[in-house]
């Protein structure tokens, strides 16, 4: 399993602007990551918390419904966030590339 989360996070990276991917656990711990430290820290703490309250939001408006994905976009970054039960997949581009 793990050679097989090594060459996802590989293929996603290699997407043009693309910079850097996080996994993190639902709680917010990060499990891999090519960010630096501190900006692994800061990305994992605020988007799990971020995710959770979509995943909230999602549920509030549907029972039924289900959160799969989110994408937030500011001028200088992309933030793409696929929660699943367990994890949060977190890909950090360059809008601009």
């Amino acid at each position: 399993m793990s050679t097989e989360i090594e060459e996802t996070m590989k293929r996603i990276q290699s997407h043009r602007g693309v910079k850097g991917v996080l996994i993190c656990n639902a709680q917010g711990v990060p499990i891999r990551s090519n960010l630096p430290e501190d900006e692994e820290q800061t990305y994992s703490a605020l988007i799990s918390s971020l995710a959770s309250k979509a995943v909230s939001v999602v549920r509030t408006l549907d029972e039924t419904d289900e959160l799969t994905f989110f994408r937030l976009r500011s001028k200088k970054h992309e933030i793409m966030i696929a929660p699943d039960k367990e994890y949060l997949l977190v890909v950090i581009q360059d809008p601009n590339m």
